[in-house]
């Protein structure tokens, strides 16, 4: 082991890390390359912060996964921390050893999505790795035994030895004292009759009478093997080159209810752990979102005055520039409710519908180096009313969209790389009125949540002469959300996830001739009211080098 530079001095969401001095090492220089194990993979985002009171813990899943057979399971709560908990925490340990590719996951528990993930790719002699979650808002599912379903497909055989071992547990943190229970959704909803149909991914949805906030998350990915996984990279039909869809890269996440357009989003472009051609990108720090896949979040309310009807009705998720029956994107849907206490039925109605006209635009320069510049984006405003038992509240949902992308390559993709950026701008108006009820006049400021959301990719691979591949890549994932109150501000916070790495190594030769090199940094940074975060990690072939808290 050679110097590992630590040292804190940030407030992380409520967890204070103290300041202690650096932690020094014995060893001097980390190895000149690769050797057959490394260490174990480590992300720089914050731990989920925990209250001081008596918890509860409850094992979910503790299995192995050899092949694509789902396990199954039940979960059941916890007796001792009863049924008021502030706050819910998800813990995966894995661990795998030999040789295996990079694997997709999921976990249900009474049939909602509380973890999409991957997998790291091991070393011979084994890795492990650990992922955190905050599931409180699933609470309401959590409060009863539900079934449990979880499934990283695998294959093993005498090439690919890596049996995937996994446990997953829940700890719940009790309300007590000044711990309050948490403000989480009523009902945790999924479609039912779900089925894909026209590369829509389709169901029914029937929310109790009395809704007033409703938001669907959806897990989407881009995987299955093939260019869907590097849709970024795809270019329209008639181009060369080895990916190809008919409208180009340009790729939106789509929610309609009962056929209207009810809400849109720009995918995050994951990078899994064997992604671009080299896994030695990736071993010890996966690109940002690798092991927590985060839902795509659209609010719904504005529909809530016609899903308030006690009937099912149709919703569907659709992938904008998914090829005609193609597949590579999956879709799974979770649905929030928030009720109105004090109301049978909340009744309202949809007052705005309106998107504007899709841009999706290519421009293809053939050469000794082809080019493909790509710009795409789309706009949708959708607004609607609800009379509940504190008035009417009209829910007002804008949302653009714009996308910009470089693509570079030869004749032989020897050389191949990417400048691109996606921006997803959301802002949400609550606004209160009287209502229908003859309620008072006097009403509150509306509220606005503004969210500026930002992802960016800068990769290239190469491979000379000597048949020696090289791959750099620098990937970003920025949000920025501010509330206010009328025109006070009363809540922002600032995320920046920044990765960027350079490796390269022989390919198609014998592990021990591939003399493998790489290093790779990723720098997390927080910001909010009372919080601030911020941690460094670096490594070089496969060893930690540095592991840093900066204020």
């Amino acid at each position: 082991m050679r110097r590992v530079l630590l040292t804190l001095c940030a407030a992380v969401t409520g967890l204070v890390l103290a300041a202690v001095p650096a932690v020094e090492a014995a060893a001097a220089q980390p190895p000149a390359e690769f050797g057959t194990q490394w260490h174990d993979p480590v992300t720089a985002g914050p731990p989920v912060s925990v209250p001081d009171t008596p918890s509860c813990r409850v094992t979910v899943a503790d299995t192995e996964f050899r092949d694509y057979t789902p396990y199954t399971g039940t979960y059941r709560p916890p007796q001792a921390c009863g049924r008021h908990w502030n706050k819910v925490v998800l813990r995966l340990e894995g661990a795998v050893a030999g040789r295996q590719f990079d694997r997709l996951g999921y976990l249900h528990i009474g049939g909602v999505e509380v973890l999409r993930t991957s997998t790291p790719e091991p070393s011979p002699q084994g890795i492990t790795w650990k992922v955190e979650k905050d599931v409180t808002r699933y609470a309401a599912t959590l409060h009863e035994q539900q079934p449990v379903e979880m499934l990283i497909g695998n294959t093993v055989d005498g090439t690919y030895t890596g049996v995937i071992k996994v446990k997953v547990t829940l700890t719940f943190y009790t309300a007590q004292g000044r711990a309050k229970e948490a403000a989480v959704p009523d009902k945790v909803l999924t479609l039912q009759n779900a089925h894909s149909q026209d590369g829509a991914y389709e169901g029914q949805l029937t929310t109790p009478r009395n809704s007033e906030r409703i938001v669907a998350e959806v897990y989407a990915t881009g995987s299955g093997g093939g260019c869907e996984e590097f849709w970024y990279l795809t270019v329209p039909d008639g181009v060369p080159y080895s990916c190809r869809a008919k409208d180009g890269p340009y790729r939106e996440v789509r929610v309609s209810v009962d056929g209207k357009l009810a809400g849109i989003a720009a995918p995050y472009p994951t990078v899994w752990t064997g992604g671009w051609s080299n896994p030695f990108l990736w071993y010890v720090i996966p690109g940002p979102r690798a092991f927590d896949v985060r839902p795509v979040e659209y609010d719904l309310t504005p529909f809530a005055g016609l899903l308030n009807d006690g009937r099912p009705h149709r919703i569907a998720v659709s992938v904008t520039g998914l090829p005609a029956g193609q597949a590579g994107w999956s879709t799974p849907t979770n649905v929030l409710v928030w009720q109105d206490a004090k109301a049978r039925q909340v009744t309202g109605g949809l007052l705005t519908d309106q998107a504007g006209d899709l841009v999706n635009k290519t421009a293809y320069e053939p050469g000794s180096e082809r080019r493909l510049t790509a710009s795409g984006g789309h706009r949708l405003t959708v607004s609607g009313y609800l009379d509940t038992s504190h008035g009417r509240v009209t829910t007002t949902v804008t949302r653009t969209l714009t996308a910009h992308s470089t693509h570079r390559w030869n004749a032989d993709e020897t050389t191949d790389a990417l400048q691109a950026r996606w921006n997803d701008d959301e802002t949400v108006v609550t606004a209160h009125g009287p209502g229908a009820a003859g309620l008072s006049d006097r009403h509150p400021a509306p509220t606005t949540t503004r969210a500026h959301r930002t992802y960016t990719m800068d990769g290239a691979t190469t491979v000379d002469s000597a048949n020696r591949l090289r791959t750099t890549m620098t990937m970003g994932d920025r949000a920025d959300t501010t509330t206010l109150r009328g025109t006070r501000p009363t809540d922002r916070s600032r995320l920046d996830d920044t990765y960027t790495g350079d490796a390269s190594y022989n390919q198609n030769v014998p592990r021990e001739q591939r003399h493998a090199t790489g290093v790779s940094r990723e720098r997390y940074r927080l910001y909010g009211p009372g919080s601030r975060y911020d941690r460094t990690l670096a490594t070089a072939q496969g060893e930690l080098t540095e592991d840093r808290y900066g204020c």
